[in-house]
């Protein structure tokens, strides 16, 4: 729901729109929830400042509070920002802009303004949050690996924290699937922490993103961190978790991602490990248990699901997978991508459990269906867990 306060818009900032929406994130004693309170109060974020302080304390707003509002105090620090951002190449993303994402704005205390920094477009792609320990064990970096470059291949967004351990795993093999990645960061987006991460920062920037609600030039102190936790899982239908002990900070992001209304999803790990605590704890109060991405994929809301299929789809179609069976006269480019239960039965039918079938022979033995719809429907059903891909373009059926 829209806040009153919000009129989304495609268009960029103004510079002076810019400005305001700066001023109210530097307002000192200002945090999130106040924002979103003054920003349902008032007809939009100019208003907030033109307001008296009588009206503000109206809203809610501590006296001392309203007089520093109301005097513009923050416009210096606003304006510093706005050159800071400028310099940097950052894209500054407000509350009211349509480039918000939508699962973010839902949470209770959003953030008002986001500082971003490389793809903005992958703030509204299916992403999936994967966190866990900054001290990981062998197991854990190899499941980490795993799961998020084969995630990543499928088309879900990678979204992390940069930190030491699972974090900068998820970040690297969503990288290095091709894929796509978010860091939401504890500091500004001019920082690098860790500073061993600089060539990570450097990649993500290039080809994904690095997002932040903190100003530029903010310091990671320890306080952040739970605080840009809330971001992770906000951004996210659905969260993973790879080790961690029962209190850890990927504890403290489940148990937002729960709030949340998102879908809680961990790895098992060894009951003697302290690193197998969290995950573990998390299985038994309910969350998937994980073993391959399919767990998670097949977790998804609906929505999430029909657009990695038709994504899936579009990129095997572009790497010329399709390229053979479309010469058949079945084309498929006008057909919907989501395809009927019917057609993944007629598709199922032509596989085995105990022998593989080239996506060819596929197309020969389903000459009633198209090329396109073929692909569709083994995609939708890799995600379902009841198909398996194999190299070379051959599927089976999963026993």
């Amino acid at each position: 729901m829209t806040a009153p306060g919000l009129n989304h818009t495609d268009q960029g900032l103004t510079s002076e729109e810019e400005l305001y929406w700066l001023a109210l994130r530097m307002m000192p004693g200002l945090g999130a929830r106040r924002s979103s309170m003054l920003l349902d109060r008032f007809p939009g974020v100019r208003a907030i400042f033109h307001a008296s302080p009588a009206e503000l304390e109206g809203a809610g707003v501590p006296g001392a509070l309203a007089r520093s509002i109301a005097s513009g105090c923050s416009f210096e620090d606003a304006a510093a920002q706005q050159q800071l951002v400028r310099d940097a190449g950052v894209q500054i993303i407000p509350l009211g802009d349509a480039r918000y994402p939508e699962l973010l704005r839902r949470v209770f205390d959003p953030p008002p303004v986001l500082f971003a920094r490389g793809r903005v477009d992958l703030l509204s792609a299916v992403n999936v949050g994967v966190v866990g320990t900054r001290h990981p064990t062998p197991y854990g970096v190899a499941a980490a690996e795993k799961l998020a470059g084969d995630l990543a291949r499928a088309g879900v967004n990678i979204v992390s924290g940069m930190a030491r351990g699972i974090d900068t795993v998820a970040h690297k093999a969503a990288l290095a699937g091709e894929g796509t990645t978010v860091a939401v960061l504890g500091c500004g987006v001019d920082i690098v922490y860790p500073s061993e991460n600089r060539k990570l920062a450097a990649e993500i920037a290039a080809k994904g993103l690095i997002l932040s609600e903190f100003p530029m030039g903010a310091t990671a102190f320890p306080q952040n961190f739970p605080i840009r936790n809330r971001v992770i899982s906000g951004l996210s239908c659905g969260l993973l978790v790879v080790e961690g002990a029962q209190y850890s900070g990927s504890a403290i992001t489940a148990r937002l991602a729960i709030d949340q209304g998102r879908e809680v999803f961990a790895v098992p790990g060894n009951i003697t490990s302290r690193m197998s605590w969290g995950p573990n704890l998390l299985i038994k109060q309910g969350a998937k248990l994980v073993q391959d991405w399919n767990d998670v994929v097949a977790e998804l809301p609906l929505e999430a699901q029909q657009r990695l299929i038709a994504a899936g789809r579009e990129r095997i179609m572009n790497q010329g997978l399709g390229a053979n069976i479309a010469s058949s006269g079945t084309s498929g480019a006008s057909k919907p991508a989501d395809p009927s239960q019917r057609i993944n039965q007629v598709v199922l039918r032509q596989l085995k459990v105990d022998a593989s079938t080239h996506l060819d022979a596929l197309a020969e033995a389903c000459e009633e269906v198209s090329s396109s719809e073929i692909i569709a429907a083994l995609f939708e059903m890799e995600i379902q867990g009841l198909v398996k891909q194999l190299p070379g373009r051959n599927f089976v059926k999963v026993w």
